[in-house]
């Protein structure tokens, strides 16, 4: 439909007397988003089944080519249809059918000079993206982008569920940002964030009572930098904020250089009436189409990592053996050995270590720092993943002693500089057969589908500050009945464990506290998502485990087909389940002190006797309320009531 701004140019009272402004729906009808272009600003509004769900929002951006944040009118107009079919191994679900409705908007400037803005619009999911078009009589072949005017105006009734931007060279060795700080629950949309630097990505709003919005990126490649949002501005809302200049030990521009004619990154939304769209949403994945063909066939897995609770220590050769003894009797398919490896185990014997591993039917995944220059941290292998010389030596040597992926940590930023460097760093290793896992890093974005041998990021407060500090262990229910819809909603988590000891240290009787219940730990299996998932079982109590606790880590998958919301709320508690084959996985956590009881809607398990992982009421003298297996019945309509116990858990599987 070619010249849609012909029939919709309008006299619009709630716009100017001359704006122009065009529509494009989803499929079903229910989302519509409205574009306009009044007194010159590009703009858009959003609305979902009659409700507003983001006013007035500002389009653009700014360049050294030109301002296209004002002085434009919409000139044309065009929509098309999308329809179609892909598969993806590393996330939610393997198989996605992707229809939408397109339309590409084109404003010009006074003087001739064009951008057009694209939107595709399914039917909970709605992303869009610039395209620096050519100039017509200028040789202008490449531009710099200085910022985006792009704004998300929510209604005065939204609260939200944020994590803040940490500026550049903080923290522990001056490695942040490095999305790893604390969520704000519930709060008001102008309190301001806690380092007054605004907001990483994803960011979950809940829009009154109407519905919920959770707003992030994806397809940010060598290309662009990646992006948060600022603080809640009145009237403005929340912007679009580019890196800190600082980022990357001040390294690379904070801006973003694209081609001319060239495109940025899609900015996405995705809303709905409850939570259910934000849990399932594949819009991350949607949008992007991949970047190279894998070089092999990347397998899922689980593996085990002494280093989460047995600490520097336990980087030796003895340890490791113990840990790829304890994967070969789970049926684990890796092991992770971490930091120092090169030092203390030695090159020449970290061959022999891949050797017995694969002796055992277990591959070994091997951690790196990526320094370079990003920061101080002090840990080794240091200088073999930051430039192509290094790569190149560092991936052969690991491809020939068998090694199947590695962990990157540490990187320095958002900078366009730095996520030229993660890309390559994926397009290497896959020359080489090698799966990658970042930590210290940056959220993923569309990545499981851009580069094929991804696996997973950290880029969230993860399990490790449960050994550093009593806190985390004592916020592990409010966090991980967070991220189901927000951080591991847009991409793989690699939160790093389903943690089965009672105390975080070596042995039984050192180490903080954990406060959750073994049950609401096997449920994390299923309510954490990354197609390589530690199970952070350990060679000191693994024999104290009650049997049927270890026939589920054995069998529990760590690849999905289907995932499906059952019920929660941030923070509080969730319920979802996900379908391995022709088996579904229901996992539910308790986040609060408090028991809960639910009649929760499992249809795949209508009218069938099924197995009921849960809690038992906590003894007097208990640490941990003891778990209990037992058969139930389902009833014809799906519906089975459970209760999770305080800190506790729910699992239902045949």
């Amino acid at each position: 439909m070619k010249n849609l701004f012909i029939l919709s140019f309008v006299l619009l009272a709630s716009l100017g007397a001359d704006a122009a402004k065009v529509d494009v729906k989803s499929p079903d009808g229910k989302l519509v988003v409205s574009i306009s272009d009044d007194g010159g600003k590009p703009e858009y509004e959003v609305n979902y089944d009659g409700t507003a769900m983001l006013g007035r929002s500002a389009l653009g951006l700014k360049t050294d080519v030109a301002d296209f944040t004002s002085g434009l009118t919409i000139v044309d107009s065009e929509e098309s249809k999308i329809d179609k079919k892909y598969d993806i191994t590393r996330t939610k679900t393997s198989s996605v059918h992707y229809v939408a409705n397109r339309l590409d908007v084109v404003f010009r400037k006074e003087d001739g000079k064009k951008i057009k803005v694209t939107f595709c619009v399914s039917d909970n999911d709605l992303a869009y993206r610039y395209t620096l078009l050519p100039i017509e009589g200028s040789d202008c072949r490449c531009a710099v982008v200085y910022s985006e005017a792009s704004s998300f105006t929510f209604p005065e009734n939204t609260t939200t569920f944020l994590c803040p931007q940490i500026g550049p060279m903080t923290g522990w060795m001056r490695t942040k940002p490095s999305y790893e700080e604390d969520y704000t629950a519930d709060a008001p949309m102008n309190v301001k964030s806690a380092f007054g630097r605004g907001y990483t990505f994803p960011c979950l709003f809940r829009i009154g009572n109407d519905g919920w919005a959770l707003v992030s990126e994806t397809g940010v490649d060598a290309g662009y930098c990646g992006s948060h949002l600022s603080d809640y501005a009145e009237g403005r809302g929340y912007t679009v904020a580019f890196p800190d200049k600082g980022e990357n030990n001040g390294f690379g521009s904070e801006f973003a250089a694209i081609p001319v004619p060239g495109s940025t990154p899609w900015r996405t939304v995705t809303v709905g009436r409850t939570l259910k769209p934000i849990v399932e949403t594949t819009v991350p994945f949607d949008v992007v189409e991949p970047k190279y063909e894998a070089s092999t066939d990347y397998k899922p897995g689980r593996y085990t990592w002494s280093w989460l609770l047995w600490q520097d220590n336990s980087i030796n050769y003895d340890d490791q053996v113990a840990f790829i003894d304890l994967a070969a009797e789970m049926g684990y398919e890796y092991t992770l050995v971490d930091a120092a490896w090169d030092v203390n185990i030695g090159r020449d014997r970290m061959a022999e270590l891949s050797r017995y591993a694969q002796s055992k039917g277990v591959s070994l995944l091997l951690w790196y720092n990526s320094n370079g220059f990003a920061n101080d941290a002090p840990q080794s292998p240091r200088h073999c993943m930051n430039t192509a010389v290094a790569r190149e030596r560092e991936m052969k040597w690991l491809k020939s002693i068998g090694v199947k992926g590695i962990k990157v940590d540490f990187f320095g930023g958002d900078k366009q500089e730095t996520m030229r460097l993660y890309e390559d760093i994926l397009s290497d290793a896959n020359r080489y057969g090698l799966q990658v896992i970042f930590h210290g890093c940056t959220i993923p974005r569309g990545w499981e589908r851009m580069y094929p041998n991804y696996v997973g990021s950290e880029a969230v407060l993860a399990s490790e500050n449960v050994y550093f500090s009593q806190r985390h262990c004592d916020l592990e229910g409010f966090e991980l009945t967070m991220h189901p819809f927000s951080r591991n909603a847009i991409g793989s988590m690699d939160w790093g464990g389903v943690i089965m000891k009672h105390r975080m240290g070596r042995g039984t009787d050192s180490g903080n506290y954990r406060r959750t219940t073994d049950v609401f730990e096997m449920a994390t299996a299923i309510t954490n998502q990354a197609s390589v998932q530690c199970i952070a079982v350990q060679p000191d109590n693994i024999a104290e485990l009650p049997q049927f606790e270890k026939d589920f880590l054995k069998t529990v998958p760590a690849a999905w087909d289907e995932t499906r919301f059952i019920d929660g709320y941030p923070t509080k508690y969730v319920v979802m389940a996900r379908r391995h084959g022709n088996d579904w996985y229901v996992g539910g956590l308790n986040g609060t002190g408090k028991p809960m009881t639910l009649t929760v809607c499992l249809p795949m398990f209508a009218g069938q006797k099924v197995k009921l992982y849960a809690d038992n009421k906590k003894k007097k003298g208990e640490a941990i309320a003891s778990s209990a297996l037992k058969t139930v019945k389902v009833d014809s309509k799906g519906m089975l009531k459970v209760t999770m116990q305080p800190l506790g858990g729910i699992i239902v599987t045949k």
